[in-house]
Formats: structure tokens, sequence, C-alpha cells
């Protein structure tokens, strides 16, 4: 599948992300880990990506919030479905 840029390709074991435009291009992989078991394989790359996001913003480390800062990436977790509104943190 390929949008805005991304391609990703799943595999059994592995998911590689794609990212390119004509001043970057990137390969970003993500494999089961020990944060990840309890999620479906399928669904194992935006688990990870959101829990990677989460905690990176909880930091609360300047140098991070500069870096996001400096390329326009900003994170906001949100409610589970069915969870209240009010448990979402950010």
């Amino acid at each position: 599948m390929a949008e805005a840029g991304m391609t990703i390709r799943s595999g059994e074991d592995l998911t590689r992300i794609q990212v390119s435009c004509t001043h970057q291009s990137g390969m970003i992989y993500v494999t089961p880990a020990s944060r990840s078991w309890v999620c479906d394989r399928q669904l194992l790359p935006a688990h990870a990506l959101a829990g990677f996001f989460r905690e990176l913003v909880g930091l609360r480390d300047p140098r991070v919030e500069a870096l996001m800062q400096t390329w326009g990436l900003h994170f906001r977790q949100l409610p589970l479905d069915g969870a209240p509104e009010s448990s979402a943190a950010g």
C-alpha cells in the first residue's frame, strides 16, 4: 500500500514502512518486541508507533520537543473505542 510518500509492506515478523519524497528517504522497520505482544500481528505497526510516540512525548525532554517542533510532528493520544474521552492523555 502506497500513499502520501509512504509504502507499507507487511510480512510475517517484519513490517517495512518506506518514507520517501524528493528531499528525504528512509525505512522504518517494525518487529515484534516486548511491548507489542498484546496486539494482533496485523495491527502491530500501529501499536508500536502509537506506543513509541506516546512514551517519547511523555519524556517531556526539551530536545525531543524541539526536534518534533522543527519537523512539524505532533502526537496526541486518543481514547480507545468505547473509552471515555477524559481517559486520553496529552
